[in-house]
């Protein structure tokens, strides 16, 4: 329907939403058997147990629904990613909404034998409830006989941990109003956790590669350049394990004339090392770049290194930003734009944290200029193209100035034919000074120091720019995941920094598209718990009821937090959409025990009888459904299975959310109930 194939993101969706799928036709059997046990037919306990939960779990689902439409206000790369995640929760639960209301009660008329819960079935409908596995009765009766004792064993202790719970609820509605004021400061005490988080973007996972920007005192020769790499490359295979370490390529140098598309070197002294690893390396690739960096500022300090992940999923978060956090400074004067960077790299150096740091520009690259004698070239039959095209195909070849190609007659082949100098014939400045040049309205070749002025220079490494406008960059690479804490240093530093008449600081990068997406799903969270509250609203016909259903969020968020920080999980896109799943999961059990409770006052209870029943009721199916989901997330949460790594923050979330909530759930939703209708009790 949405158009996706079957990707990661849609098999995590229904990863995720595999545990929730059968809540809907735990609630449903559970209240079957309930029924049962109570002495009614099968097909009569089918009946009404369908009936009494189609409300409560239509409502459930709704909500675990409804709070991923705010993925539709997500931006960017966050908004492709979880689009086809939510489109996969969304479609399965409506098909177990679907199956839970209407396959389960059917195969439980048909197949439950009322003699399993307890009782003997009627005479009259024994044979048509038999189930058709007659063809091999001993193997039904040893299952049968396991069943019961199992049953026989665990309903007792069951039954003992029902009357412990009763007990609690006694108690906590004798001081209904202290107990939650004592859960709610708690739940208020956890928000002090939120600060003590790290923030990143999207969760790390092990490209299996890194790659090292080398950059070398600007005027560096090759030959210089390419033996400290080969001291880099020595000191990798020395750090990397020989079973880890795939392999290494390492591009060296670059003329000016080549392209900035093929490579990031912007001179003879730049360089580039990949390190790839094996496909089943025992070390991440994370450990070993920490190792490499540590090595290489310990024993070649005089090598300016800038390390990077070189993994398909930042590259595509940082929209192409080389870094997760840019600081590039924009002025028209590139002096005191660059004057700035460095001095705004050797502040942000002593930031905690922060890794690398790493400006790619340099202004002060050995240059020559040429000053030609247009006047004097004039009188000599030359232009000042000629000049150029003769100093362009001396020093390189005439491939730009004059292509030419060759086809091969036999094989049909086409080649780039070029002319060039010798490497070896312009080595000096004099050299350079004597480049024959020659015209087409001149019979006898000059040299090139009689129709210019050739002097040195200091020439910019590269020009780069951002909107037009030419921008310095400082690359600032953080130690870990955490990106909020550098960010919000950087943002303090700007703030007290003053800076030259007409440059500008800007903060681009993974860091930018991060502050949208977290603006965006905070307005996603709220957006949830109103959608929640007006779709519960229109269930139950009441304000106050979906208020005391919502009462089982705040508990949800703190377990979240909780396990975030227990396990040093980041705050990211997968963290907060596990947040945005939980309020939809959360609201589930108290949904059971608000709308029983609201069945039993009908029936005409009094409110604290039917809070005590009902809170005993719906324990099992809350236990069933909470305790699924757990036990369903926890491979994903201790990321077992390749890829897992992607999908653990969010699990962890919601398995730390989930847990929580089942504890404080079932004492604050009876409690706040009874608090908001125990005046009823009086009347």
């Amino acid at each position: 329907m949405g158009g996706s194939s079957i990707n990661a993101m849609v098999l995590g969706g229904l990863a995720l939403a595999f545990s929730r799928l059968i809540d809907n036709s735990v609630v449903v059997l559970e209240n079957i058997f309930r029924h049962l046990e109570l002495g009614e037919e099968p097909a009569v306990a089918a009946e009404k147990g369908g009936q009494e939960v189609a409300l409560p779990v239509l409502a459930s689902t709704l909500t675990t629904i409804v709070v991923f439409f705010p993925v539709t206000l997500l931006y960017g790369v966050s908004k492709y990613l979880f689009s086809a995640l939510a489109l996969a929760v969304v479609l399965s639960l409506l098909a177990s909404y679907s199956v839970a209301m209407s396959v389960v009660p059917l195969f439980c008329a048909r197949f439950i034998n009322a003699s399993h819960v307890g009782h003997q079935p009627h005479p009259s409908t024994d044979d048509s409830l038999e189930p058709a596995f007659e063809a091999r009765p001993q193997m039904r009766k040893r299952r049968r006989g396991l069943l019961t004792r199992f049953n026989d064993w665990f309903n007792p202790l069951f039954e003992k941990f029902l009357d412990v719970y009763d007990s609690v609820i006694s108690v906590v509605l004798k001081r209904p109003v202290a107990v939650l004021f004592l859960l709610s400061g708690i739940i208020v005490l956890s928000l002090f956790m939120f600060p003590l988080l790290d923030v990143s973007f999207f969760p790390r996972t092990d490209p299996g590669q890194f790659v090292m920007n080398v950059k070398l005192p600007s005027g560096t020769r090759i030959d210089i350049t390419e033996q400290e790499v080969a001291k880099i490359e020595a000191l990798i295979r020395k750090v990397v394990s020989p079973e880890d370490l795939g392999m290494i390529v390492s591009n060296i140098g670059s003329t000016p004339d080549f392209s900035a598309i093929y490579t990031t070197n912007s001179g003879m002294h730049t360089a580039t090392v990949q390190v790839s690893l094996k496909e089943d390396h025992k070390i991440g690739s994370y450990e070993y770049m920490a190792r490499v960096r540590r090595s290489v500022a310990e024993e070649l300090p005089e090598i300016t290194g800038y390390f990077q992940s070189g993994g398909l999923v930042d590259a595509v978060l940082s929209l192409g930003m080389p870094a997760p956090i840019d600081v590039q400074v924009s002025g028209s004067n590139m002096e005191a734009a660059y004057g700035t960077a460095r001095q705004l790299a050797g502040e942000i150096r002593k930031i905690p944290n922060v890794g690398d740091i790493y400006i790619p520009q340099d202004l002060d690259y050995p240059a020559i200029q040429l000053d030609i004698d247009r006047t004097r070239a004039s009188e000599m039959g030359l232009s000042q193209k000629e000049v150029v095209d003769n100093v362009i195909t001396a020093l390189t070849s005439n491939t730009m100035i004059a292509p030419s190609f060759w086809i091969d007659p036999k094989t049909g082949n086409d080649y780039m034919l070029t002319v060039q100098y010798p490497e070896t014939q312009i080595q000096t400045f004099s050299d350079l000074r004597a480049i024959p040049i020659r015209g087409e309205h001149i019979a006898d070749s000059t040299r090139l120091d009689m129709v210019s002025a050739i002097h040195r220079m200091k020439s910019p490494t590269e020009v780069d720019h951002y909107a037009l406008h030419r921008v310095m960059d400082v690359y600032v690479e953080p130690v870990g995941e955490d990106l909020g804490r550098i960010k919000t240093s950087i943002d303090g530093l700007l703030a007290r920094t003053e800076l030259p008449t007409g440059v500008r600081v800007d903060v681009r990068g993974l860091v930018e598209g991060m502050h949208q997406s977290f603006q965006r799903f905070g307005v996603g969270l709220l957006l949830s718990v109103v959608l929640l509250y007006l779709i519960l609203v229109a269930q139950f016909r009441s304000f106050l009821d979906p208020l005391l259903i919502l009462t089982a969020v705040p508990p949800g968020l703190t377990g979240a937090l909780l396990i975030l920080y227990l396990t040093g999980t980041t705050l990211n896109v997968m963290s907060l959409m596990g947040l945005m799943i939980l309020i939809g999961m959360t609201v589930s059990d108290s949904i059971l025990i608000v709308e029983f409770t609201r069945h039993l006052r009908e029936e005409g209870m009094t409110v604290r009888q039917g809070v005590v029943k009902a809170a005993r009721v719906r324990l099992r199916p809350v236990l069933m459904t909470s305790l699924a989901t757990i036990i369903g997330l926890l491979p994903m949460a201790l990321k077992v299975g390749a890829g897992s790594e992607s999908y653990a923050p969010l699990a962890r979330a919601v398995l730390g959310g989930m847990s929580v909530s089942l504890i404080m759930t079932v004492i604050m939703v009876p409690a706040a109930y009874y608090v908001a209708y125990r005046r009823c009790d009086l009347a």
